[in-house]
């Protein structure tokens, strides 16, 4: 998912100051190098900003410059943070405080409430939105779950732009904001929800920061002892401060300028959060004698997908476009971008699934594929369609690596085994013990056919021995007590090892990773742009926000579009307008002519048949929406369901599941079933028509399904069959 390989993951401690910077181009030299005074780092996607500041900081501190207790690094994700944590370990520079914005504050704030504040510090709010409805409830305002989301998203807003109950109204409409409900019932809500959090007695996340900020201003003793103990900062991602972030970093400073900012305003993507690039774009003007060094050089991607990236940003406007990075590759050439056009989302999907498989097939890993797209939404379409065709998958965001049970039922049994480890005459290696001890918890030297649950667990505990081998080969003279502090090490991190399977994930949620092969789906106009972005500066957000998707690929590139939503749809959808110019045979928007439009483009169709709209069986209405269309009807038309029917369906699968080493699901999924045993189809032509049963699963399993639903064991059909024939041929004789 990550750059890193298995061969980087322990790399020796560099022996001098001197040896951090070998490797370093001259720009990211330059970067390490300058060490006093305000600097700014403009780095475009791929150009290793994260290798030049966690270097600047090493050489810092292995040249005596800096004192690691001294330096305050600062991101927005706890795993950027932990990434971090771990350069820095690896470059002997330990002991450097890499946090994230609210990790740093929190940890301020409880240390000083007793002295700043008195008694005991509030419970800290995990989850806002059942406070949020109660406050909607209160208010006898009634909110959908779509609300719901939406208006706790505009508090969170609120906060971070310092945005009081009374002026959000106001706010909201010099920002044009595109508000979920009226401004007055949003502010009335946000109002009870800040008053049902004093009656009782717990913050959220904004308040951390609220907090901090406020004890810094109005203790001066407090302000110095937090700058006394941080002297020199780094801010990674400055381009997604937010206002209230902002004032927190100027109140640790204190008026200081020992500061490195590092940041792209074309990566800029979370604006809807209260995010802004105007601190990176205004910091020349805020600091004059700043040291400003543009890192230009991608490492990350093939000229390929880099032309495709600077293409899009040429056709940018606003502030953040005038500011843009021309990047320019410095790997060999690759394959050019795929475009591809479908007649709906299934094939579309079904598509992308077939690629991925020959891709896997020439050798790339699963887990350096990623399938992007806009809206969380889209997934189903697509785990339908990767499961389908038998290739894992992992959903961005889905459980972490170190809570999964089998991880943590590991790292017990290692530590076990590590206390239990104390004769000195210990001859096995690292890796041996842990293969010994992970042996009987399911892991082989070969993993086990299939993609089921026995391989996930396989590949988790598989990571864990790769991790234990590239552990043992950085460091020759270690123990298992030496590797299961790493893991310790890692777990509090977030630093996990690559499990194989290929990555779903919202285009959001995948800033600041990379894979070999990515593939940029459902890219219509709606959707990329997304329809409630109506101004100009949402509308180039949404543009840079299909940039980060783009800048994520290495070397394969797939850019996608169907012209409908459903089978049989009418096909009025058009390309996003942000692929004029750049797809084969289409124009510059704004400069279209003959020729221009979908020419140029791979049809993706892949001899899919075109089918009319698919209609409600219970009240005739033409559905849309993926798990409705599976279930051909409404999701609330009443259900005739075979229970019976549902439950033979279910212990079926099952056992198929089982017999193939696959997830119950790749058989077929919950919905299909449940459609199967609402229609209980007679014969092959009426289950052909029930969607998630294509060609190749009616081969496969249509005659047990049909035995099923006629009150049959699965192969009984056969045999009566075959009866009848030698009936037959008995009477011919």
């Amino acid at each position: 998912m990550t750059a890193t390989t298995h061969e980087s993951l322990f790399p020796a401690l560099p022996d001098s100051a001197d040896a951090v910077l070998d490797g370093l181009d001259p720009e990211q030299r330059a970067v390490a190098t300058a060490l006093h005074g305000p600097v700014c780092v403009l780095a475009g996607a791929g150009t290793g900003k994260t290798r030049a500041i966690t270097h600047r900081i090493a050489y810092g501190v292995r040249a005596g410059i800096l004192q690691p207790t001294s330096v305050l690094a600062v991101t927005f994700t706890a795993r950027a943070a932990g990434e971090m944590r771990g350069r820095l370990r690896q470059l002997g520079a330990g002991g450097v405080q890499a946090r994230t914005f609210h990790s740093a504050a929190l940890r301020q704030l409880q240390y000083f409430w007793p002295r700043a504040i008195g008694g005991e510090m509030p419970r800290l709010l995990e989850r806002k939105v059942q406070l949020v409805a109660e406050a909607g409830a209160r208010c006898r305002i009634r909110l959908d779950r779509n609300e719901l989301r939406d208006v706790t998203g505009e508090i969170e807003w609120c906060k971070v732009t310092q945005t009081v109950p009374e002026e959000y109204a106001t706010a909201a409409a010099k920002t044009r904001r595109d508000v979920p409900r009226d401004p007055a019932e949003v502010a009335k809500i946000y109002t009870t929800y800040e008053q049902l959090k004093r009656d009782r007695g717990v913050i959220d996340f904004e308040d951390v920061l609220l907090l901090t900020v406020g004890v810094l201003q109005d203790r001066p003793d407090v302000a110095d002892t937090v700058r006394s103990q941080y002297q020199h900062f780094v801010v990674d991602e400055y381009q997604d401060v937010s206002p209230l972030q902002q004032r927190l970093l100027e109140l640790w400073l204190g008026g200081r300028d020992d500061l490195c900012v590092v940041g792209d305003a074309s990566q800029t993507i979370y604006s809807f959060t209260g995010a802004t690039p105007d601190y990176l774009l205004g910091f020349r003007s805020r600091h004059p004698d700043a040291t400003v060094v543009k890192l230009v050089r991608d490492y990350r991607s093939t000229p390929q997908v880099v032309g495709l990236a600077n293409g899009l940003l040429a056709q940018a406007r606003g502030q953040a476009a005038a500011h843009r990075l021309e990047l320019v590759s410095q790997r060999e050439g690759g394959p050019e971008p795929v475009y591809a056009e479908y007649s709906d989302e299934p094939a579309e999907a079904e598509g992308a699934a077939r690629r991925i498989k020959d891709l896997i097939a020439a050798g790339v890993r699963p887990s350096e594929i990623a399938v992007l797209y806009r809206i969380n939404a889209q997934s189903e379409v697509y785990e339908q369609a990767l499961a389908d065709a038998g290739v894992p998958y992992q959903l961005r965001g889905a459980e972490r690596f170190f809570e999964r049970p089998e991880v943590r039922e590991a790292g017990l049994l290692l530590r076990g085994a590590a206390r239990a480890s104390t004769d000195p005459g210990q001859t096995e290696t690292v890796p041996e013990q842990v293969r010994a001890v992970l042996s009987s918890r399911g892991w082989a030297s070969e993993p086990p056919s299939g993609s089921g649950a026995v391989r996930d667990r396989w590949e988790s505990l598989a990571a864990l021995v790769r991790l234990a081998e590239d552990f043992a080969a950085a460091r020759q003279d270690a123990t298992l007590s030496d590797f299961v502090a790493e893991l310790d090490e890692r777990a509090n991190a977030q630093h996990a090892p690559t499990v194989e399977g290929v990555t779903l994930g919202s285009l959001h949620a995948a800033k600041g990773l990379e894979w070999d092969a990515v593939f940029l789906v459902g890219l219509t106009e709606g959707t990329l742009p997304i329809t409630y972005a109506k101004t100009d500066e949402q509308v180039e957000e949404e543009r840079r926000l299909l940039y980060v998707g783009v800048t994520r690929a290495r070397l394969h590139l797939s850019l996608s579009w169907a012209l409908s939503r459903s089978p049989g749809g009418r096909g009025g959808r058009k390309p996003s307008r942000f692929l004029d110019g750049l797809r084969p045979g289409s124009a510059p928007r704004g400069a279209r002519g003959q020729g221009a439009g979908a020419g140029g483009a791979e049809r993706g169709s892949g001899g899919r048949k075109r089918r009319g709209p698919v209609l409600c069986r219970v009240c005739g209405r033409t559905l849309s929406e993926a798990g409705e269309i599976k279930l051909m009807r409404c999701e609330d038309c009443p259900s005739d369901l075979d229970e019976a029917l549902y439950e033979r369906l279910r212990a079926w699968r099952m056992e198929q599941a089982k017999a193939l080493g696959q997830p119950a699901y790749c058989v077929f999924t919950d919905k299909t079933l449940l459609a199967i045993a609402e229609v209980r189809p007679d014969g092959e032509a009426e289950l052909s028509q029930i969607a998630g049963v294509g060609a190749r699963k009616l081969d496969k399993f249509g005659a047990d399904v049909l035995a099923l639903c006629a009150g049959l064991e699965p192969g009984a059909d056969q045999a009566l069959e075959g009866s009848s024939e030698e009936s037959e041929e008995e009477a011919e004789k």
